[in-house]
């Protein structure tokens, strides 16, 4: 028996030193501090890498909707051109009829009210050309402005 209680007393020892040796931190004090640091400076590491994504996420942003309104401006002032270049034709054309009229009325006498309807047709020709060119203009500084601002970021 007193075998039994010699192991019993051995092994309730070594349970206790198992149990101390869980209780107590793994490893070396000094190589836990340097885990530590080296941990530290990686989650420091990752938050700065987080925030340069987050800056450059909101910098792509900003430039996306700066791009999609100057390409929906462009799109808006080539569609007004293209009404003015249309209205241009249409009066060409019939300016060009107003005129066939007039020199088939010239040849065979002249009525006033083809010639006041052809003078009529030019003027409304040279407002439709001069819409359109205000239009050309218009379309072109809106292209050379961007390029104007950015000369100076260019220059320094």
């Amino acid at each position: 028996m007193s075998d039994i209680s010699a192991l019993e007393g051995r092994i309730t020892a070594a349970l206790d030193r198992i149990r101390r040796g869980l209780d107590r931190p793994v490893g070396d004090g000094a190589a836990d501090a340097a885990l530590q640091v080296a941990l530290d400076e990686e989650r420091a590491s990752n938050a700065e890498l987080v925030e340069r994504v987050r800056l450059l996420k909101e910098r792509q942003d900003t430039q996306v909707a700066s791009l999609t309104a100057r390409v929906e401006t462009q799109r808006n002032q080539l569609m007004q051109l293209d009404e003015e270049l249309q209205q241009l034709r249409a009066s060409n054309v019939q300016l060009r009829d107003m005129n066939t009229k007039l020199r088939e009325a010239v040849t065979t006498g002249l009525a006033p009210a083809l010639h006041d309807a052809a003078v009529a047709a030019e003027i409304e020709a040279l407002h439709a050309q001069r819409s359109a060119d205000a239009a050309e203009v218009d379309a072109i500084l809106a292209e050379l402005k961007p390029l104007i601002e950015e000369t100076p970021y260019a220059a320094g």
